[in-house]
């Protein structure tokens, strides 16, 4: 997993987004966070700065510092709400979505639309914390990968 600059983020890779709205998560991501372990995901609307979404699941972001957000959403909690419908918690959008066993999600054009990624080839899987990984559509971070001369895998 390259360190792009040192003391600076991890990234586990570049995720192409197919023609068919499928976009397969880096292995390592999948790995680290057992993402596929819950066969559903969290999505986290990104910052204004990187974009695109950060990706958890129930076991890591309930018992974690902001599980408030499954507490005062319980039907984000129960995945009573629409497969890719999001919804706003201060200042962020939420959904749920199906994912693979082996780290595919699928987007629709409303999703991607609402995440501001339209237009965008491949996203950044950023490491980001213990409880979510970032995946980046624009700002330096993306910028400096897209510029780096060591290797960074695409999947």
């Amino acid at each position: 997993m390259p360190q792009l600059a040192k003391g600076g983020k991890y990234v586990f890779g570049w995720s192409k987004i197919n023609p068919d709205l499928t976009i397969q998560l880096p292995p390592m991501a999948v790995d680290e966070y057992s993402i596929s372990s819950e066969n559903r995901v969290y999505l986290i609307s990104g910052s204004k700065s990187t974009g695109g979404f950060c990706v958890t699941r129930k076991g890591l972001l309930y018992p974690s510092k902001i599980g408030n957000i499954l507490s005062d959403t319980p039907a984000l909690c129960a995945y009573r709400l629409a497969e890719g419908e999001l919804i706003p918690y201060k200042g962020r959008r939420y959904c749920w979505l199906s994912i693979s066993q082996k780290g595919i999600l699928q987007f629709t054009d409303d999703i991607i639309n609402s995440l501001s990624f339209c237009g965008i080839e491949k996203l950044l899987a950023i490491r980001s914390s213990d409880i979510a990984f970032t995946m980046g559509a624009k700002g330096p971070l993306v910028e400096f990968a897209a510029r780096f001369s060591g290797v960074i895998d695409v999947f």
